[in-house]
């Protein structure tokens, strides 16, 4: 199955060499550029692509305000938004997450994790750079509609978000309480759905707000 991929950066440059970088995986096609926000809101509601890539600073609309605009909250079929940039800033990590984006990777991170991060977010998984990670977590709430009882998990679906929120991937998550990857993706799903999250990065969040990530 092929990816689409939006990309909005307000750098011809930039694109250009995102471009190359997607369509060179066999997996990946770029359906689209937009070079502000705006057009980065038309194009996406537009095409319905698998994946956007959007810029935090861009004229008209900033990327912040296109990742509410597709994967908020509030928007009743959501994109997944991936927020790409060189400003490893925390208020733009807390704003990106929260906004509903389903990572947030570092222009200088290199290829091999942007094509990580968009066949993550097609899955409907999260990544954000390890330079970024824990640290943030940490401190990002979730909505307060998504407050909801630790109560509701199983022993082994607290587990399961415990090692989600310090970092682990789902391999690691596997090794670690030595079950199958498929089964890992199953417990994860079913987490997502008792507690009204949409992805990763969300478990995570309410992870370390319900103190359910420091646990021993």
């Amino acid at each position: 199955m092929t990816i689409r991929v939006l990309i909005a950066d307000d750098q011809a440059m930039v694109r250009g060499g995102l471009r190359l970088i997607l369509e060179d995986q066999d997996d990946i096609e770029v359906v689209a550029e937009a070079a502000d926000g705006v057009e980065a809101i038309e194009a996406a509601r537009r095409l319905r692509p698998d994946v956007c890539l959007v810029d935090i600073r861009m004229p008209r609309l900033d990327g912040l305000e296109v990742t509410r605009a597709l994967a908020g909250p509030a928007v009743p079929a959501p994109l997944r938004v991936i927020v790409v940039t060189t400003f490893d800033l925390d208020e733009y990590v807390y704003a990106a997450l929260s906004g509903g984006a389903a990572g947030f990777i570092l222009k200088d991170a290199g290829p091999a994790l942007l094509i990580e991060a968009v066949r993550a977010a097609h899955a409907g998984d999260a990544l954000v750079s390890p330079t970024i990670t824990v640290r943030l977590l940490r401190h990002l709430k979730p909505p307060p509609s998504k407050v909801l009882s630790a109560h509701r998990l199983s022993d082994r679906e607290t587990e399961v978000v415990r090692l989600i929120a310090r970092g682990r991937t789902n391999q690691e998550l596997g090794a670690a309480l030595f079950i199958s990857i498929s089964t890992v993706k199953s417990h994860v799903s079913t987490i997502q759905t008792k507690l009204g999250l949409r992805n990763r990065v969300e478990i995570a969040a309410w992870a370390w707000a319900h103190g359910v990530a420091s646990d021993t």
